[in-house]
């Protein structure tokens, strides 16, 4: 699975391995379904007059050069979009700030805001947050490792954890009760977090996440270094990019022990590596939030956008 991949078009001098490719690549037979299914797809989509990117110009440029103008004459790439978004609304309702606590917001639960007081109490870029998104499911023995590694890592931790749906196994009751006493008092459970205020609250330090793309934009807007632990599609890509590529977190695909997560959760929080993650995170974050401003190229490729489409 680390073999090199090699003559990617866009590419060149970037280290992909086989493991980071999306998770429908990695078949054994080039009639999987899902593999056809996503071939299919790709092949449709040049059908279509314009393709709409939640990403940055400068960021993935080289794969951008490889997308237009050989299968499409109009790409807008209008990333990060929750940024933009915000953005937008300033410029169009004249205030200086958004109210993140409209209940207007996307998520597919609804949102626990108590864990934003636990948060206040909390030092400086201390708490680790933990999300795996909206699709994920960890077995048992997954979570007591997640568990394990984060209560001996020493650092109190903000879990979204969603009832019912995210774990399989046997559930909490057979937690062993020192890991239990570690939960309680380094850990703050919640069913689901209203997660661009949490990413830009003080106290947020680092974020275990499952690379989801979303999730990937808006902890680098919010300038949080990321563990990633993807689970599916382009998560695995989204994974490598961050650690390998941007060099804003760190990799922790294929791995799920105690001990690699004390390791990388600690490697993001403090000490050297640290240092290095939060200077290349200066540097992109800079570039994203750039593209977001009112001559920044989302910024005006959206406004582009808007005026094709009232033009058709």
């Amino acid at each position: 699975m680390d073999e090199s991949v090699l003559a990617v078009p866009g590419m060149e001098g970037f280290f992909f391995r086989r493991r980071d490719a999306p998770s429908f690549y990695n078949v054994k037979e080039v009639t999987n379904p899902a593999l056809q299914f996503f071939i299919n797809e790709t092949f449709n989509s040049t059908k279509a007059s314009a393709l709409i990117l939640n990403t940055v110009d400068d960021l993935e440029a080289p794969f951008l050069s490889q997308i237009r103008p050989k299968h499409f004459q109009n790409v807008y790439t209008i990333g990060p979009l929750h940024t933009l978004l915000n953005n937008l609304r300033v410029a169009t309702n004249g205030h200086d700030r958004i109210d993140f606590s409209s209940s207007n917001h996307n998520g597919l639960w609804e949102q626990d805001r108590s864990c934003l007081a636990w948060l206040d109490s909390q030092a400086v870029k201390s708490v680790v947050y933990v999300s795996f998104g909206s699709v994920a499911v960890l077995t048992e023995s997954q979570q007591v490792e997640f568990w394990y590694g984060l209560v001996n890592s020493g650092y109190p931790f903000l879990w979204v954890k969603r009832s019912g749906r995210e774990y399989s196994g046997v559930g909490d009751e057979n937690i062993p009760e020192e890991l239990r006493e570690g939960v309680e008092k380094r850990g703050y459970i919640v069913g689901w977090a209203p997660q661009e205020e949490v990413l830009a609250h003080r106290a947020v330090g680092g974020f275990l996440t499952h690379s989801g793309w979303n999730s990937t934009l808006e902890s680098l807007v919010a300038g949080v270094p990321m563990i990633c632990w993807p689970h599916q599609v382009d998560q695995q890509m989204n994974s490598r990019v961050v650690g390998e590529m941007w060099k804003i977190g760190v990799d922790m695909k294929d791995r799920c022990d105690r001990s690699t997560v004390e390791t990388m959760v600690r490697d993001v929080m403090c000490g050297d590596r640290r240092e290095e993650i939060m200077r290349s995170m200066a540097e992109i974050g800079d570039v994203a939030k750039k593209a977001v401003s009112p001559v920044g190229s989302s910024y005006v490729n959206f406004e582009a956008l808007v005026k094709d489409l009232k033009s058709s």
